[in-house]
């Protein structure tokens, strides 16, 4: 039991290992082949199928959110007589967790998963290494524009987001339960600022980041056959899901405590 426990912890690490080699690698093909995946016919299509067709589902996904946010919520602020001050709460909540962690979400189960079963199909027949045989680099020409993608669309995906869940949100509060928009929207300058939004957006680049990566990774070493390009597909998603909640995780505590610094009597 102990050498199984001994050689699964080894052969964890050994692939973490691999991971972290991959990942440098990508890091290298984007910052030194940028005259190969900067091509418009190599990026254009990866903006198109990240960007462009993710646009409905997330603002449809976005405005639900911030609708069901303000349902759940009005009775209670109502209690107080606080109802105007309801929206505020959601477009912070939105602005700052909901709206980025549900943008990289969906690129991860939507677009990552694509992009893993792309490249692990190609792996399983032979066409990455074909590349390699006719002297073309498979990290500058397939990996790099596909996570250069993913990091220069998913911030525009979650302002998207924002923008929906914020709308949903106002619709609710001030349709349904008729609360005044000049309250509505008094109460919101007052509690959200630059910063705020700012923060939502650094974390997306980092969702992106870690889901085109992780997403290229496990396609690049899938398996063979079908069960193995599906085993990871799958996986991407899990292992993309985790990392977007790690990041979350670090990074707010993060960002809240600048902003805390920002907002002390020193500064």
């Amino acid at each position: 039991m102990i050498a199984r426990l001994g050689g699964s912890i080894r052969e964890t690490v050994g692939r973490f290992g691999v991971f972290v080699r991959f990942a440098f690698g990508v890091a290298a093909a984007a910052l030194l082949g940028v005259t190969s995946w900067g091509r418009w016919s190599r990026l254009a299509p990866q903006l198109y199928l990240i960007g462009t067709r993710s646009v409905p589902v997330l603002a449809l996904t976005g405005a639900t959110i911030g609708a069901i946010l303000a349902i759940e919520g009005y009775d209670q602020f109502a209690e107080f007589g606080q109802e105007h001050r309801l929206g505020a709460v959601v477009n912070i909540s939105v602005v700052k967790q909901i709206g980025p962690v549900l943008a990289a979400v969906m690129l991860a189960g939507r677009v990552g998963c694509a992009l893993t079963a792309e490249l692990g199909s190609m792996r399983v027949t032979e066409q990455i290494d074909a590349m390699r045989v006719m002297a073309a680099d498979p990290m500058r020409v397939l990996v790099a524009p596909r996570v250069v993608a993913c990091i220069l669309m998913i911030p525009a995906l979650t302002v998207v987001s924002n923008i929906c869940g914020v709308g949903g949100g106002w619709l609710v509060i001030t349709r349904i339960y008729e609360v005044s928009d000049q309250a509505y929207w008094d109460a919101t300058a007052s509690f959200i600022d630059w910063f705020d939004v700012f923060n939502g957006l650094v974390k997306s680049l980092f969702f992106g980041a870690a889901i085109g990566v992780i997403s290229c990774f496990k396609g690049f070493h899938c398996r063979s056959g079908a069960q193995g390009v599906g085993r990871a597909t799958t996986e991407a998603f899990v292992m993309s899901f985790i990392a977007i909640v790690l990041i979350n995780l670090v990074l707010a505590k993060l960002l809240n405590d600048i902003d805390a610094l920002r907002h002390s009597p020193g500064m």
